[in-house]
């Protein structure tokens, strides 16, 4: 039965009992209305409007609840589907929604990993450029200076001593640039050896304390996984730095039971409610392409905890 006839009928069901009330029952109505009658028709009213209020309720929750979840989904946070209640059309809306849900979350599972493909590919290449180009550019200027250098008056000497130090700090932040847009560490020597490197990397003004616990009998994850454990780790280290305001920080990656998490605690001044920015929604949409659950909250110290539990085919085997 469609919602239309649903609704209609419940109004005809309470207008006849009504009628048949009006028509069977005892009461009159009296010209002028006495006041017994007006208090009688009255509350007969009310019983009327709050019988066909509590019908309609009834009827009407599904919808009720569907469009609570309409404005709450998230795509970068999957969870349960509005569960499928009601009867014809109402049940038939649910279903659609549900199907639309699945379908829009596959397409974003899509368009993000071809996206995401892109910035990697692109980090690629213009840390290459910065490695093969700018860096061996750099590198023979130092060499020149070197040599103008050996060859100048002492009071020159000096001064091209300082500019031979500034270029080759310039040098040494490329090539940290470089490192940080393709992780070689990842692809050479592994997870964990990537991680300490993150974590060694850390800007000594910041005087942050970083600690590190990892585990060395982490089951095998495929290189997509281990590219996001790293991407996760370095975008949480990175806030750490700019906007925490932290003093110390603990890094683990330890395995689960269902595979591997990743765990980045700081006793800086926490999220204090701000909207999710662009880094944490990439860390999402990075999360939901290999399946993984990413969860942000306070930490025990009272800053802010970040956790990364990447399921793994065998589990906990």
């Amino acid at each position: 039965m469609s919602l239309f006839w649903r609704i209609f009928l419940l109004n005809a069901a309470v207008l006849t009992a009504a009628t048949a009330l009006l028509l069977l029952g005892p009461v009159t109505v009296s010209t002028p209305v006495l006041l017994t009658e007006a208090l009688i028709l009255t509350a007969g009213l009310a019983t009327l409007l709050v019988a066909n209020a509590a019908l309609l309720r009834i009827g009407l929750t599904p919808l009720a609840r569907l469009a609570r979840a309409m404005t709450t989904i998230d795509l970068l946070r999957p969870g349960p589907r509005p569960m499928v209640a009601g009867h014809g059309e109402i049940a038939d809306l649910i279903k659609t929604f549900n199907t639309m849900l699945d379908r829009l979350e596959t397409e974003r599972a899509t368009s993000s990993a071809r996206a995401l493909s892109a910035q990697e590919a692109e980090r690629r290449r213009i840390s290459q450029e910065l490695h093969d180009e700018i860096g061996q550019s750099l590198t023979a200027v130092l060499l020149e200076l070197k040599r103008v250098a050996d060859q100048a008056p002492a009071p020159l000497r000096t001064e091209l001593h300082q500019v031979q130090e500034a270029t080759r700090d310039s040098l040494d932040e490329i090539r940290r640039i470089a490192r940080r847009l393709r992780p070689g560490v990842l692809e050479e020597l592994g997870l964990a050896s990537a991680l300490k490197a993150l974590t060694t990397e850390i800007p000594a003004h910041s005087r942050i304390i970083a600690r590190r616990q990892l585990d060395t009998d982490l089951p095998p994850l495929g290189e997509e996984a281990e590219l996001v454990v790293y991407r996760v780790a370095q975008e949480s280290l990175t806030n750490t730095v700019r906007h925490a305001h932290a003093q110390r920080l603990d890094l683990t990656l330890r395995r689960s039971p269902t595979g591997v998490e990743l765990r980045i605690r700081d006793d800086g001044l926490g999220l204090q409610g701000a909207p999710e920015g662009s880094g944490i929604r990439g860390m999402r949409e990075r999360a939901l392409l290999i399946g993984a659950e990413l969860t942000l909250c306070p930490s025990p110290e009272g800053g802010t905890e970040v956790r990364l539990t990447v399921p793994t085919r065998s589990g906990s085997n």
